[in-house]
């Protein structure tokens, strides 16, 4: 009876493609990255690229996911000081950028969320819908949506600086160092007194 289903090489072959394709998003972003170049460097035909994820855009959004489900689960940090929450929500920042499970999908959604609209719409999604913003609703008196947002705005800029841009001496400073810098001001944003935000703030589309 003849075999059917997938040859025994397919999988290996997608996990190569994977894996080079988050390799290029991180260093070059979405625009600089082509097709041809992931299969070149997957070391397949551009052919199997589209075989296996239709397009560049598809290709993107399965492989620069971010894995923030151990965010969900981060009971000492959820259950901290409320105090010291800023120091801890920048720790944990710098330490996915340390990390080899999120440091290129972090890359590559940076790099390419100015050009290409579905890396834009990640980097928004992570500060106003996904586990970052759900922690900051149980430490915000008021307006955590706005809370989350100001703190995702410092952190992003914060990451472009020291792995983007790579500026000096930010770029190399010790993590510890940018916690106790960085960490009063995301304090504030979460639990500090903010000036009364009008309705028409809050939805720009009224």
């Amino acid at each position: 009876m003849a075999r059917t289903g997938r040859r025994p090489g397919e999988p290996a072959t997608r996990q190569r493609i994977e894996a080079a394709a988050r390799e290029l998003f991180a260093e070059r972003g979405f625009e600089a990255t082509s097709v041809r170049a992931v299969g070149a460097a997957a070391g397949v035909d551009p052919s199997l690229v589209h075989h296996y994820f239709g397009s560049k855009q598809a290709l993107f959004g399965a492989v620069m996911r971010l894995p923030l489900d151990h965010f969900e689960s981060a009971g000492p940090f959820l259950e901290g000081d409320p105090d010291t929450i800023g120091e801890r929500f920048v720790r944990f920042g710098l330490r996915m950028w340390d990390e080899p499970s999120s440091r290129p999908a972090l890359l590559g959604i940076l790099r390419s969320a100015l050009t290409d609209p579905a890396a834009a719409e990640m980097l928004r999604e992570l500060f106003t819908s996904q586990g970052p913003v759900r922690a900051i609703e149980r430490f915000a008196p008021s307006e955590p949506q706005l809370r989350a947002e100001l703190v995702g705005s410092h952190l992003v800029g914060l990451a472009m600086a020291r792995h983007v841009l790579r500026i000096e001496p930010l770029a190399s400073a010790d993590p510890e160092t940018i916690v106790s810098i960085v960490g009063p001001t995301i304090q504030r944003y979460i639990t500090g007194d903010l000036p009364a935000v009008s309705a028409a703030a809050r939805d720009p589309t009224d």
